[in-house]
């Protein structure tokens, strides 16, 4: 009788081999990729919350030079004179303040030079219950002069908005104006309101900078290495195991 000699373990074939390494090898790609993505925006925030800081302590500055330049001026003061437009008000949704739902309230400004932009007066608490409506703090028509941060279009935070009294939604500038039937132009960027010369129209709670924190972002870019290395070392064993 013929014997059949059994190969060496090391020399036996491993069943699905090369759909197995391949699987594993996309895998880590898909890690590193993923490292990659959590890496940068780590960087981004970093770079971002070093812009905030340094801009929020620098002196205000002329509106003049914000429309020159709105990407430098994001986040800088700026002193300037007009009046509200208690007609044209929204609330935005979905803000927070010490752990409190409510609303931040914009309103229409008319600078005296002729330009026309949003203002974020500060968070205001809820009305007594979802029916009711919150109750707006006093918009006087005399002209004022307030100092406010400068916040871009796209700087926005997302949520939901309606219209005093529409109850539309909409996003970013130009879905205000028209929620709120304005038929001209305004710019595309608001302020933050910060101080008013009129007491009665000071925000209670004026706008907060955002948290000026890294994230955990260097943490998960580490994290998904890790675990490139994981699906590497778990690829041998599975092959010295056959």
């Amino acid at each position: 009788m013929t014997r059949v000699k059994a190969l060496p373990k090391e020399h036996r074939k491993e069943p699905y081999g090369i759909f197995l390494s391949t699987l594993a090898i996309a895998l880590i790609l898909l890690c590193l990729v993923a490292s990659h993505w959590q890496y940068q925006r780590g960087v981004d925030r970093h770079a971002n919350n070093a812009l905030i800081a340094s801009h929020v302590s620098q002196p205000p500055v002329m509106i003049a030079s914000v429309i020159k330049n709105l990407t430098v001026a994001q986040w800088r003061q700026t002193t300037v004179q007009g009046a509200f437009d208690s007609s044209n008000q929204i609330l935005l949704r979905n803000r927070y303040f010490e752990g409190k739902y409510g609303f931040d309230l914009l309103t229409l400004f008319h600078e005296k030079s002729g330009l026309t932009f949003w203002i974020d007066r500060g968070w205001i608490p809820p009305g007594f219950n979802a029916s009711t409506p919150p109750t707006l703090p006093p918009t006087i028509s005399a002209t004022v002069t307030i100092t406010g941060r400068v916040r871009l279009d796209y700087s926005l935070p997302q949520g939901s908005f309606f219209a005093i009294p529409s109850g539309k939604n909409g996003k970013l500038i130009p879905q205000w104006n028209a929620q709120s039937k304005v038929t001209y132009d305004t710019e595309n960027f608001y302020l933050d309101l910060l101080t008013v010369s009129d007491a009665s129209m000071a925000p209670e709670v004026p706008v907060e900078l955002p948290e000026l924190t890294d994230g955990p972002h260097m943490a998960y870019a580490l994290q998904w290495i890790f675990f490139a290395g994981l699906i590497f070392y778990a690829r041998i064993l599975l092959r010295r195991s056959r």
